[in-house]
């Protein structure tokens, strides 16, 4: 079984990537692929067509998690 150094509510600092600097709450963890989800961070936005006739398309915003690697406890 894979442990992670963070746990669900632990406030962490991020390390690399587009949200370098950033801090937040660890609100899910994933150990079996070593992935958190940080409140505020890992946006990522879709842009979906419309399906039927007369709806109108939209941009989505998801939070996608990040690797565990990329993240240390702030103090």
């Amino acid at each position: 079984m894979n442990t992670l150094h963070v746990k669900k509510g632990d406030t962490v600092v991020i390390l690399s990537g587009n949200d370098k600097g950033k801090s937040g709450k660890v609100t899910r963890t994933f150990p079996k692929k070593d992935m958190i989800m940080v409140e505020g961070v890992g946006k990522r936005i879709k842009h979906q067509k419309p399906r039927k006739a007369g709806q109108a398309g939209q941009i989505i915003e998801k939070f996608h998690p990040i690797h565990v690697s990329k993240v240390v406890l702030k103090k």
